[in-house]
C-alpha cells in the first residue's frame, strides 16, 4: 500500500519536472526573440536620453567656440 502511494507521488512530481521542461522549451524561443528584438530596438526613454545628451554637448561646444556654433532655423525668432 506504502508503495503504491509512494509510486503514484513519485509519478506525479516527475510529470510536474516534464511538463516544466516542455513549458520551457517551448517559450525559450519567444523570451529569445524578445531579447533581440529589445537589443536592437531604442525606447522612446532612451531616445529622449540621448537626444537631450547631445543637445547638451552641443551647447557645451556652443560656448567654448561660439564661432564654429550653428544655430538652427527653428530656433531663431523671426524680426520680421
Amino acid at each position: 500500500m506504502i508503495r503504491a502511494g509512494l509510486l503514484a507521488l513519485l509519478s506525479l512530481a516527475i510529470t510536474g519536472c516534464v511538463a516544466k521542461a516542455v513549458v520551457s522549451a517551448a517559450t525559450a524561443p519567444v523570451r529569445v526573440a524578445s531579447k533581440a528584438v529589445d537589443l536592437t530596438t531604442t525606447s522612446r526613454e532612451e531616445a529622449d536620453r540621448n537626444a537631450g545628451r547631445k543637445q547638451r554637448k552641443a551647447e557645451k561646444q556652443c560656448r567654448k567656440h561660439p564661432e564654429t556654433c550653428r544655430v538652427e532655423q527653428r530656433l531663431v525668432p523671426d524680426n520680421d
